[in-house]
Order: C-alpha cells, then structure tokens, then sequence
C-alpha cells in the first residue's frame, strides 16, 4: 500500500484532474449562459486532439504551438454551431426549457455526424504519438515533460479565464447571464454577444492527444466527465468546477490503483450518480457566484 503515498501517483491525479477541470470550463459557460446541453462538447476536444497530431506528424509543430492552432479550429466549429443553429432560437420566443431540450437531441446528431465524418477521413484506429517525451525528474518523481507542459497549461488557462470572467467587463456580463437571463437582457446586456463567446472559446484538445490515445469516438467519455465536474462543482460555480475536477482526478487515479483500471468508468459514474441522489445542488456550490 505504500505507492498510495507516492509522490508520482499524486501527480498523475493533478494532470488528470486538471484536464478535466478545464474541460468542463467550457461546458459549464455553454450550459450556464444558454442552457444548452452540449454532449458534443468533447468532440471539439477531439478535434483539437486531432490538430495536434497532424501538425506535428506533418510539419513537425510542437503541440505548444499547435495548441493555438487546436484552439482556434475548435472555436470556429463551435462559433459555427452557435450563429448556424442556436442564435435564431436563442433570440426567438421559445421557453428556454423547450431550447434545452431540443438541444439534447440536436447535440447528439451532432455529435454522431462529427465522429463518423472524422473516422471516414482518418479511419477508426486509436493513433499516439511521441512529443515532449524528455522525462523531468522534481525530487523523486519523474514526469514526462508532455505531461508537466498539459499542468502547467491546464491549470493557467483555468486560472486566467476564472480571473477573465470575475475582473472584466466581458466576464462580468457573462455571469451575471448565469446567474438570471432574463435580468441581464433588462439592464443592457448584449446576451447575444455574451453567449457566443462561450462557444468560440478553444478546447486545449492538443494537451489530452500527447497524454493518452486519439480516436474518433474518445470525445465522448469527455463529454460525461464535464458532466460529472460540473455535478460536483455546481453549475455556474466556475472556480468550484476547476477544483470538483481535480477531486474527480485524485478519486479515478485512487480508484483505479487500489482496484483496476477495468472500473474507470464505474468510479466515474458511481460518483455521478451518487451526487445527484445525496446532494444534486453540487458539492461545493455556494450561493454566491465566483
């Protein structure tokens, strides 16, 4: 029981953790400005996954800078899906429950038609490959600097956009369209402005494909895990979400050292399920935004 306490299996579960935390960032500000159900929202992680690995097999970009170029291409897909799907109904006369759940349904073909048309271009087969692989040794821990670079990144994107969204004016309108929609049109918001930004917002997908296998069809379990994040952080509770994720990270990598890595999928969802039955406000909801 001892490499419980090892200092590499802590790790391990931070850059998981943290991962995940900026992935459900971006849930959270699609679900909290517009209350869109976006079960796509990890096939944009995907293709930032798949970004990455063809600018750097290609053309040799390291997947620092091929981030940039992940980001921005899963901004457009998601400004696309906002002002080609969602803005006409968004600002229409539609109750925002009938929005969301035709949402539901309109992100699921979405999502099948993003992962099929990706399979058909690059074929099913789970791909990896080798960038940034110099192991870095801090004390009695060895990291491979693929994985030191995604915590770095991880957790200062995290930090700068919960910074964004408290200090700015932009951010500002942001949550207080979280907080209550309707008042926010009545003291001057430009909501439409302010809900597209969550969707143009770039998914760090680069990150996830030098730590693990790409796939076609690896955004989903994404997609569960933002879910399962913004449960445990509570909607709208940016900076709680960032810290549900690393919880979520240190209870898989645990989890999964103390039993198998065949339960993953068990911890997760048992988690899920257990928060929504015992407290489905979230764990660290309060009730002031922050």
């Amino acid at each position: 029981m001892e490499f419980l306490l090892s200092g590499q299996l802590l790790v391990a579960a931070l850059i998981i953790g943290s991962i995940y935390g900026l992935v459900a960032l971006g849930l959270n500000l699609i679900y909290g400005t517009m209350r869109l159900l976006n079960i796509a929202h990890g096939d944009l992680v995907m293709i930032g996954a798949y970004t990455g690995y063809w600018l750097f097999t290609l053309a040799a970009i390291s997947p620092v800078l091929a981030m940039l170029a992940a980001g921005a291409l899963a901004g457009l897909t998601g400004a696309a899906l906002y002002f080609g799907l969602f803005r006409r109904q968004l600002t229409g006369s539609q109750p925002i429950e009938r929005i969301e759940a035709n949402s539901l349904l309109i992100f699921f073909g979405i999502s099948i038609i993003i992962q099929n048309l990706t399979a058909l271009a690059f074929t099913a087969s789970p791909r990896t490959y080798q960038a940034l692989d110099t192991l870095v040794r801090i004390g009695e821990v060895s990291i491979a600097q693929s994985r030191l670079v995604a915590l770095a990144v991880c957790l200062g994107l995290s930090a700068a956009i919960v910074l964004f969204l408290r200090f700015s004016a932009l951010g500002l309108s942001i949550r207080a369209l979280i907080q209550h929609r309707t008042a926010s049109r009545i003291v001057g918001i430009d909501v439409d402005r302010v809900q597209a930004f969550p969707f143009v917002l770039g998914l760090a997908g680069t990150l996830i494909g030098v730590t693990e296998q790409i796939s076609p069809f690896m955004g989903f379990p994404f997609t569960i895990v933002a879910f399962v994040v913004i449960i445990l952080g509570g909607l709208g509770n940016l900076a709680g979400g960032i810290a549900a994720g690393m919880v979520l990270g240190l209870i898989e990598t645990y989890g999964v050292a103390l039993t198998s890595a065949n339960l993953r999928s068990v911890l997760i969802y048992g988690v899920f399920i257990l928060v929504l039955i015992l407290r489905p406000e979230g764990l660290l909801q309060r009730r002031r935004l922050t």
